[in-house]
C-alpha cells in the first residue's frame, strides 16, 4: 500500500474518532419541545365588535371618516391574522335606518361568525358597512360573550366606538361586571375613536371591569396597530384565566398566593405586595407584566423583588423584554435553600405559617414576599385611574443547585463527560499516528 493511501485512510480514521467522541458523550434524547406538553390547547378566540352607528360618518380622523379608518384597520388585521387564531366579526348600529329607538335598540348582527377566517369573505363583509343608527354598546357586549361560548382559555372582546351607549339598558358597564361576575372568562378591550370624556369614562368602566385595556386611537396608524397587538396578546392567554387579586400596601397584609397566574391594577409609581409560602428544596418563580394601555413617558420600567418578611431583600428580578411595544415584564427565581436564615412565619405577625397540605409532612414553608414596583409617569393629560392592568404569575417547584449561583450547577457533568472523551480521542489517535508511521516506514 503506497504513503498516499495510507494517508488517506489515516485522516479518515483519525477523523472518525474525533466526531464520535463527543458525540457519545453527549448522546441522550432531545429535550421535548413546549407545543407537544400540551398537544390539546385551545386556539385563541377574538370577537372585534364595531360601532356603525351614524356618528361613524364624522370626518376627523386624517382627514377621513371614522368607519374608513375602521374599515383598513380591520383589513389590515385579518391579513396579518395568525392562522391559529378563531375570530369573529359583529357590529351594531350598522342596519335600521329608521327613528324609533325600540327598534334600533336591537340592531346589532355578527357578520362572521368565530372560527378560522376566510379572508376574502371577512373583508367583503366589512367593506360594505355604512354608518346608519343607534349605539346600543351594552346589547352587542352581552350578544359578543354569546358569540365566543365558554372555553378553558380566556376568551377576548376587542369593543371599537366612537361613542356612549345610546340605548340603555343594559348598561354597558353593568353587562361588563355581569360577565366579569358569571366568570366566564372574558376581557373586553376597548379603543375610542372620539375625544370625548363621557365615552372615555364608559370604555375604562367596561375595560376595568374585566381586566381588559382602554386605549384612545387618533389615527388610523394607531387604531391598525392596537387592535394588532390585541388580537395577538389573545394568543398569550393561559389555559387558565388570571384570578383578579389585590396587592396591599405592605409585606404583612399581602395575599397569600399559591402557584397561578393572577390579574391586579397598580397606580403610577406605586409597590403592591404578595405573599408566596416556598418550602425548602424548593424554588419560587415569578414574573409580572404590565400592559402599557395609555401614553406614558419613555424613560419607564418595571421592578420585580423577592424580600423576608422582615424587609431584607432575597434577590432582584431582571428584565424580561419579548419585543412587544405595548408589554414590560421582570422574572426571578429564588431558592429557598438560598437563605436559611429567611423566616418562617408567615408574615402576619401571628406567628403561625399557612397549613401544609394534607399528607405533606416537609418543613414549615418560608413567606416569601414579592414586591410588584413601577417608575412610570403619564404624559400631560393622561390620568392616572384606574391603575395599570398588571399580570402576575407564581410557580413553586424542585429547586434546581443554586440557581442563582454562577457555577456550572449541573453542568459539572457534561464537563466531565466531555474531558473523558478528550482523552480517549487523544489516546486513539496517538495509537493510530504510531501505527501510522511505523506503516509508512516499512514502505
Amino acid at each position: 500500500m503506497n504513503k498516499r493511501r495510507w494517508t488517506t485512510v489515516f485522516r479518515g480514521l483519525l477523523a472518525a474518532t474525533v466526531l464520535v467522541g463527543p458525540a457519545v458523550a453527549l448522546g441522550g434524547p432531545a429535550p421535548a419541545r413546549a407545543d407537544e406538553e400540551n398537544p390539546a390547547a385551545e386556539p385563541p378566540r377574538v370577537e372585534l365588535v364595531l360601532d356603525v352607528s351614524g356618528s361613524m360618518r364624522a370626518r376627523d380622523i386624517d382627514g377621513r371618516s371614522r368607519i374608513s379608518v375602521a374599515q383598513q384597520a380591520f383589513n389590515e388585521v385579518v391579513d396579518a391574522l395568525p392562522e391559529e387564531t378563531q375570530l369573529g366579526i359583529r357590529v351594531l348600529g350598522a342596519t335600521y335606518k329608521g327613528k324609533d329607538k325600540k327598534v334600533g335598540c336591537q340592531d346589532t348582527q355578527q357578520i362572521v361568525p368565530v372560527g378560522r377566517v376566510d379572508r376574502a369573505q371577512a373583508k367583503a363583509a366589512v367593506a360594505t358597512l355604512r354608518p346608519t343608527g343607534f349605539t346600543p354598546v351594552g346589547l352587542a357586549l352581552r350578544s359578543a360573550a354569546a358569540d365566543l361560548g365558554t372555553g378553558a382559555t380566556a376568551r377576548r372582546i376587542v369593543l371599537i366606538t366612537d361613542g356612549e351607549d345610546t340605548c340603555a339598558p343594559p348598561d354597558p358597564c353593568e353587562v361588563a361586571r355581569e360577565l366579569a361576575a358569571q366568570g366566564t372568562k372574558l376581557v373586553v378591550d376597548t379603543l375610542g375613536l372620539a375625544p370625548d370624556e363621557k365615552v372615555r369614562r364608559q370604555l375604562l368602566c367596561i375595560a376595568g371591569a374585566t381586566g381588559g385595556t382602554y386605549t384612545a386611537a387618533q389615527s388610523a396608524e394607531e387604531l391598525t396597530g392596537r387592535i394588532k397587538q390585541l388580537v395577538d396578546r389573545a394568543r398569550d392567554t393561559y389555559t387558565a384565566a388570571p384570578t383578579v387579586v389585590g396587592g396591599s400596601a405592605r409585606c404583612p397584609d399581602a395575599p397569600l398566593l399559591a402557584p397561578g397566574v393572577y390579574t391586579d391594577r397598580e397606580q403610577f409609581s406605586e409597590h403592591r405586595w404578595y405573599r408566596v409560602p416556598v418550602r425548602p428544596g424548593q424554588e419560587l418563580r415569578a414574573s409580572v407584566s404590565i400592559a402599557l394601555d395609555r401614553p406614558v413617558n419613555p424613560d419607564h420600567a418595571v421592578l420585580l423583588r423577592a424580600t423576608a418578611p422582615d424587609g431584607r431583600e432575597l434577590v432582584r428580578g431582571v428584565d424580561a423584554g419579548s419585543g412587544r411595544t405595548d408589554v414590560v415584564s421582570a422574572g426571578l427565581r429564588w431558592s429557598a435553600a438560598a437563605d436559611d436564615d429567611a423566616d418562617a412565619d408567615d408574615g402576619d405577625g401571628d406567628g403561625e405559617t399557612p397549613s401544609p397540605a394534607a399528607g405533606d409532612t416537609a418543613a414549615a414553608p418560608t413567606t416569601v414576599c414579592l414586591v410588584v414596583s413601577n417608575a412610570f409617569a403619564p404624559r400631560t393629560g393622561t390620568r392616572a385611574s384606574p391603575g395599570m392592568p398588571i399580570e402576575l404569575t407564581v410557580d413553586v417547584v424542585a429547586s434546581s443547585p443554586d440557581p442563582g449561583g454562577p457555577d456550572l450547577g449541573r453542568g459539572w457533568v457534561l464537563l466531565l463527560l466531555l474531558t473523558l472523551a478528550g482523552l480517549v480521542t487523544g489516546l486513539v489517535a496517538g495509537l493510530l499516528t504510531r501505527w501510522w508511521v511505523a506503516t509508512w516506514r516499512e514502505n
